[in-house]
């Protein structure tokens, strides 16, 4: 009889989003070494995912297990410190000792994924072995436009266990790029999540974009605001507020000048800027 999965809770609740009911929740009992690392893991990625960088970094010494000390190249990277961050993993990822270390394998995924150096992610992510790692390549191959691929990393996650919430969130994924019937599905699985768990504004953001592509943009609005209210300063609460207030007729510039303030860097306001500057060099032109 196999025994019972101690992080079976926590993990859904990083998975979902729901990033301080993960912390709030990883006092676990009975743990072994291995699973203690990975409740660390969880909780100080959760940190990340809350901003708390600088908590990360102090917190994690040079003692720590490898998975720890990837996670905290992650929180240096997001701090600004791109160059070194990128420099270890490498150095570390070359290391015959740690290299295959999958927390580290899915950290380096995660920053060339950020970097937009898909290539380089997937040379590190592609081999699987876990399913964080399958589903990342899914979300890698979703950004490449490679449905194809992430459809037969979906497979393979679904052989591993069809039920569980990764492979359920990368259906989700998958359905949404897709398009068509499939949205419909992908809503669905985003509805399941919101009765068995806490909902939390990736939740709630997965349902509102199924809304948006079957055209329902006022039950979209309603659960942008729901998950606005819950994280006033989430980039994709806001880009997606953006596009759907767009579509209601609804002015959207101030949600659009809060994600230029948190989030600089987002894709929506690099368009945003782009589409500026081209206009403005053609209100030139015709001057």
């Amino acid at each position: 009889m196999a025994s019972p999965d101690l992080l079976f809770n926590l993990r859904n609740l990083f998975y979902l989003g729901a990033y301080q009911a993960a912390i709030n929740n990883s006092d676990v009992p009975g743990l072994d070494a291995d699973a203690a690392a990975e409740r660390d893991a969880i909780v100080f990625r959760s940190y990340i995912a809350l901003g708390s960088y600088q908590l990360v970094i102090s917190e994690i010494d040079s003692s720590a297990a490898t998975s720890l000390q990837a996670v905290k190249l992650l929180a240096l990277y997001l701090t600004g410190d791109k160059e070194g961050a990128i420099s270890s993993l490498k150095e570390w990822l070359s290391d015959s000792a740690i290299g295959s270390n999958p927390v580290l394998r899915l950290i380096a995924g995660i920053v060339f994924m950020h970097e937009q150096d898909y290539n380089e992610a997937l040379k590190h992510t592609h081999s699987g072995g876990t399913l964080d790692l399958h589903a990342l390549n899914v979300q890698i191959f979703i950004k490449m436009h490679r449905s194809d691929y992430a459809e037969k990393q979906l497979k393979i996650m679904q052989q591993i266990d069809e039920d569980h919430t990764l492979t359920q969130l990368a259906n989700a994924w998958l359905g949404i790029a897709v398009g068509g019937s499939k949205i419909r599905e992908a809503y669905l699985i985003f509805q399941d999540f919101a009765e068995k768990y806490p909902m939390t504004g990736m939740v709630l953001n997965g349902k509102a974009v199924c809304c948006m592509h079957m055209g329902s943009f006022e039950e979209a609005e309603t659960l942008l605001l729901e998950a606005l209210n819950k994280d006033a300063k989430d980039p994709e609460t806001l880009a997606n507020l953006i596009v759907c207030n767009l579509h209601l007729g609804k002015p959207s510039s101030r949600y659009l000048s809060q994600l230029k303030l948190s989030h600089p860097d987002h894709v929506l306001v690099k368009n945003a800027a782009a589409s500026e500057a081209t206009f403005e060099r053609a209100l030139q032109a015709v001057a």
